[in-house]
């Protein structure tokens, strides 16, 4: 069973940092590709990002692109959402999803981001 649990969210300050950390279990995830998704209160969850576990471009939404930057450590199983330049809009529950080739995906818990103007 495929489990991953975000932390590192907290209330900073617009134009702070925070990192947070995806940790993986459960699988060996070479033929997955890991995801950061957020969903801001009354809105839609959306994408931030995803990097294939074994290696390969990794893709942004343009409304982070050049701020966060998404990283993993195979050999720990986990997955960084580095997120620098922070702006009240960046405010929501962040979570990791591991989605495999076959479709079938897993999400995590999620951790809370809150960015005070």
């Amino acid at each position: 069973q495929v489990q991953l649990v975000e932390s590192g969210g907290g209330l900073v300050q617009a134009g702070g940092s925070l990192r947070l950390s995806c940790a993986a279990s459960g699988r060996t995830f070479s033929s997955y590709t890991i995801g950061w998704f957020r969903q801001a209160p009354g809105k839609e969850r959306e994408s931030v990002g995803a990097v294939p576990w074994s290696g390969g471009n990794t893709f942004y939404a343009d409304s982070v692109k050049g701020r966060f930057i998404i990283s993993r450590d195979n050999a720990k199983n986990m997955v960084y959402l580095q997120m620098n330049s922070l702006k009240p809009e960046d405010t929501a529950v962040y979570y990791c999803n591991a989605l495999r080739a076959n479709g079938r995906y897993y999400w995590g818990k999620g951790t809370l981001v809150t960015v005070s103007s």
